[in-house]
C-alpha cells in the first residue's frame, strides 16, 4: 500500500461517526462541483464517474440513518431528492439540476460540523431542551 492509502485509511479509521458524516458530505459537494466542471469541458465519462460518486456517496449517508426518528425520515427524503436530481442531471448532463444541491449539501455539512464540536453535556441540553418543548 503506497504512503498516501495507508494514511487515508488510517485517517477514516480514527473518525468519530460524526466526523466520518461530515467527510461524505465534503466528498459530495467535491464530487458534484467535479462533474459541472467536467460537464462544462464536455468530458462526459468523467462527470459521469463524477455523479455516480456522487450517488454512492448520499447512499453511504443514507445507509446510516435510523428512519425511526423524524430526523431520520426527514433526512432520508432529502437524499432520496438528492439521489433522484443527481441522476437525471447525469442522464442530461445538466449543470442547472446540480446547483442547487450544493448549497443544500453544503448547510447539511456546517450543521453536522457545528454538532460534532459540540460537547456531550450540550447535546444532553439540547436533547432535553427539545423533549420540554413537544
Amino acid at each position: 500500500m503506497n504512503p498516501y492509502a495507508a494514511y487515508k485509511k488510517q485517517s477514516v479509521t480514527t473518525m468519530t461517526p460524526i466526523e466520518i458524516v461530515v467527510k461524505l458530505y465534503s466528498e459530495t459537494e467535491r464530487e458534484l462541483n467535479r462533474a459541472i466542471v467536467f460537464i462544462e469541458q464536455k468530458n462526459y465519462e468523467s462527470a459521469n464517474k463524477s455523479l455516480t460518486k456522487s450517488v454512492d456517496l448520499i447512499n453511504a449517508l443514507r445507509s446510516v440513518l435510523d428512519v425511526n426518528l423524524p430526523i431520520g425520515q426527514n433526512l432520508d427524503s432529502l437524499y432520496s431528492y438528492f439521489e433522484k436530481e443527481i441522476i437525471t442531471a447525469n442522464m442530461k448532463k445538466d449543470i442547472e439540476m446540480i446547483k442547487p444541491l450544493l448549497p443544500m449539501i453544503a448547510e447539511l455539512k456546517d450543521a453536522f460540523t457545528q454538532v460534532s464540536l459540540m460537547s456531550k453535556e450540550d447535546i444532553a441540553t439540547q436533547e432535553l431542551q427539545s423533549k420540554k418543548n413537544q
